[in-house]
């Protein structure tokens, strides 16, 4: 019997705005609740997930702008299906929410294709590891220190986590010695057995980060993450020249394009990329591409239940963020989002594709569209 080549027969898309657990800020932007737009796709007899993060209209441009045009092709051709769909959103404007719709779709269809074929989508891709490690993402700048004691502690010494992040750059900038103190406090929690890591979310100019980057090197800070904007390529270059620890950024990126201009401009030494973002699986690996003929590694930004099987596909991979709001509503809202071990986030070889439902009764009540 010759193998059946089904086609996609329906796409479906929905927003679910889950409130965060507490009043959440950064360096640069404020939140109290967090929008995941789900996207499944059907076809042979079986339904993908993928999803992203975004606002509720993803969903609509999944709705009125792909789904027509990802409609009919084959389930194993999901570059056909990313090209058909980059394609069609010309004039819509890639970056942004459109790339963000994208992502989640082209997400769906690689884990529709690894169910069609009984995989893991991490064994389809071709693995280089069988669980992927992990650093504690949080520490955000509204957090008091009672919070980010009870966080850190929380992850490094009673979840084994060798590496964490906090949030620096408060008020945009403006606390420059609040952001060491807290560094300091975070320094003290963690001992010297884990990295300390910190993300300014583009808060600072350039020389304010490289000023800032000395109380940091003296805390053993080891990742500063978007010290200055990530547009900012020739800022980002003169952080990396000035200051000792890895500069990284890359989450915003919708283009494999976008990166290159990152990497060719000297302004990382780690490059991040987000598949809910950046395209999906498939730009993601090209991302990663990209990186390693630039002598980098990559780093998977957030969303660590859908990154964990393009993690473990990826050769030069540095590690994969275990972001609390995004941890919070992945191990809520699906099924087989199963806890890390000390700081690594394992595999499962017998569930096929991302390895995870929807519990769609747990998700209802937050549906927005």
């Amino acid at each position: 019997m010759g193998f059946s080549d089904p086609a996609v027969t329906g796409v479906r898309a929905a927003a679910y705005t889950v409130p965060t657990d507490r009043h959440s800020a950064d360096g640069t932007l404020a939140w109290d609740s967090t929008t995941i737009v789900v996207v499944h796709v059907a076809g042979g007899g079986h339904e993908g997930l993928g999803w992203t993060y975004g606002p509720p209209a993803c969903a609509a441009i999944v709705h009125d702008q792909l789904a027509p045009v990802v409609r009919d092709l084959r389930v194993l051709d999901v570059p056909a299906a990313l090209e058909a769909m980059v394609r069609a959103v010309r004039n819509a404007g890639r970056p942004g929410a459109v790339g963000y719709a994208v992502s989640a779709v082209e997400t769906a269809l690689w884990d529709l294709k690894a169910r069609l074929l009984g995989l893991p989508l991490y064994r389809l891709l071709g693995a280089m590891r069988s669980a992927v490690p992990l650093y504690g993402s949080g520490g955000l700048t509204s957090y008091g220190d009672d919070d980010l004691r009870r966080q850190l502690r929380g992850w490094v010494h009673e979840e084994g986590f060798d590496r964490v992040k906090i949030k620096i750059g408060e008020d945009r900038g403006t606390r420059e010695r609040r952001d060491l103190e807290r560094v300091r406090l975070a320094r003290e929690i963690v001992g010297d057995g884990a990295e300390l890591f910190v993300d300014a979310n583009g808060a600072y100019t350039a020389k304010q980060a490289i000023r800032v980057a000395r109380g940091l090197d003296a805390a053993g800070v080891s990742w500063l993450e978007e010290p200055v904007s990530s547009d900012d390529l020739a800022g980002l270059h003169q952080v990396r020249d000035g200051s000792a620890m890895d500069v990284t950024a890359g989450e915003y990126g919708c283009t494999v394009a976008y990166f290159e201009h990152m990497c060719a401009a000297g302004a990382v030494d780690c490059l991040q990329a987000d598949a809910t973002r950046c395209g999906g699986v498939l730009e993601f690996l090209r991302v990663c591409a990209v990186a390693a003929a630039h002598g980098l590694d990559s780093s998977a930004h957030c969303a660590p239940y859908l990154h964990r099987h393009v993690a473990a596909a990826t050769p030069r991979l540095r590690h994969v963020e275990w972001f609390h709001d995004h941890v919070r509503i992945e191990r809520r809202l699906f099924e087989g989002a199963d806890p890390p071990e000390r700081g690594v986030l394992p595999l499962d070889p017998q569930r096929p594709g991302h390895g995870v439902e929807l519990r769609e009764a747990d998700a209802q009540p937050y549906r927005v569209v």
